[in-house]
């Protein structure tokens, strides 16, 4: 019998993007190092935050309602109920979800929080985005990639700087999607509230943990060779379909979802 892997270590000595996340959403699963950053931020950090949460909740109910089954979120976060599965399965409680993220501490959450409906299926990789390689083969023993796939990367790629590669990273995650298959984006920008942005990215790298916000135009390259559904590029509180639309409110969040024709 094969002896099982060593559960990656903690690190609690730097700040994680997770973690930080998680308090900024007024979470218990952080450390002080991660408080630390989070607290030197401006008010309107937590705002995009919460935004970023119901931004997603919106567009996963939205495509799980037009028929969409799979999904693959990466950068996954420390569990905040409700979870993308628990936000889906109320519609299709077959649906299967797999969860990524990077942050040992979140595979720790992950085995006892993110537990499918009986129907459904959920799974976890720990695995980095800069390896997606390495994420749509687990994925693969998961999800169906001949049926449409929505792929979630919710406030994770202005944590990839320019010289990390992000838009091959995603072209490499969407064009392992087939046809009918949707990516759900939100991204900080760099351009709808400059000073505000700067403040954050400084705050961020005192912790160790370098941001690469980007405009308008920048998101919008992760968008190549995809058709973005209506109401397209805007502001996470401007993005809904079918309910109420959100109260109204400023954001330096762009948020977007994609079909792949």
């Amino acid at each position: 019998m094969t002896a099982p892997s060593p559960r990656p270590r903690i690190d609690t000595s730097q700040a994680h993007p997770a973690r930080v996340y998680d308090w900024l959403l007024g979470g218990k699963d952080n450390y002080p190092v991660d408080e630390a950053v989070g607290a030197q931020l401006p008010p309107e950090a937590r705002d995009a935050a919460r935004q970023n949460r119901e931004f997603m909740h919106r567009a996963a109910a939205w495509l799980a309602a037009q028929g969409v089954d799979q999904f693959l979120d990466v950068g996954t976060g420390i569990p905040t109920a409700p979870n993308l599965h628990q936000i889906v399965q109320r519609t299709n409680p077959a649906a299967k979800v797999v969860y990524t993220d990077n942050d040992p501490i979140v595979l720790r959450h992950a085995e006892a929080l993110l537990v499918s409906a009986p129907e459904g299926a959920t799974d976890y990789i720990q695995a980095d985005v800069r390896d997606p390689e390495a994420i749509l083969e687990h994925a693969r023993t998961i999800l169906d990639f001949d049926r449409p796939i929505a792929l979630s990367l919710i406030a994770l790629m202005h944590f990839i700087s320019d010289e990390q590669g992000p838009y091959d990273i995603v072209s490499t995650l969407v064009s392992a999607l087939p046809s009918g298959s949707h990516l759900v984006l939100s991204h900080a920008s760099s351009d709808l509230f400059p000073e505000l942005s700067a403040q954050v990215t400084a705050e961020y790298a005192k912790g160790g943990i370098t941001l690469g916000f980007r405009t308008r135009d920048g998101v919008n390259r992760f968008l190549e060779g995809l058709e973005p559904v209506a109401p397209g590029l805007v502001t996470a509180p401007e993005w809904f379909r079918d309910e109420p639309a959100p109260a109204a409110e400023s954001s330096g969040i762009y948020a977007v979802v994609a079909r792949k024709p």
